[in-house]
């Protein structure tokens, strides 16, 4: 009975080192926190179509919408993340909100990410011409042409 409750207590000992070391090798330094936070909140996907889209200029949804095919509310989700996490500004005109990249070397961290990828984003950078038809924003509608901001 001795030798059995040795062995119990020996498995407990290895089992506590292992899980105490695992725990101290898995802390991230605060150092590197900020920069795992910027790529986290751009790493989906959608947000880096976003982000090529509006590129150095602005875009409410409806341009976005009309870009991509998507639903507003998940256009509209994905901006609200990227201007918590503080890649874009917003600014309202009536009741549509316009945004643009907080920092435009948002779009070279882009590039850069896709060159090494090996993937091409080279006129993905823009709004299309072809979504101008589409748009329903009141800089759409009364020019009847993208703003200013949009031509290619």
């Amino acid at each position: 009975m001795r030798l059995a409750s040795w062995r119990y207590t020996l498995d407990k000992a290895r089992a506590l080192g292992y899980y105490t070391f695992r725990i101290l090798n898995m802390k991230t330094s605060a150092s590197t926190q900020p920069q795992s936070d910027l790529l986290r909140a751009i790493a989906h996907p959608a947000r880096l179509q976003i982000m090529l889209a509006i590129g150095e200029e602005e875009a409410c949804v409806c341009h976005l919408e009309a870009l991509f095919g998507w639903r507003q509310a998940y256009i509209s989700q994905h901006l609200t993340a990227m201007r918590r996490a503080g890649l874009l500004q917003s600014r309202r005109r009536g009741k549509f909100v316009y945004y643009r990249l907080a920092d435009a070397r948002l779009l070279e961290l882009i590039r850069l990410a896709a060159s090494i990828a090996g993937v091409d984003v080279d006129g993905a950078d823009t709004l299309a011409a072809s979504a101008i038809d589409l748009c329903k924003c009141p800089s759409c509608q009364q020019a009847g042409e993208m703003p200013l901001s949009f031509t290619l």
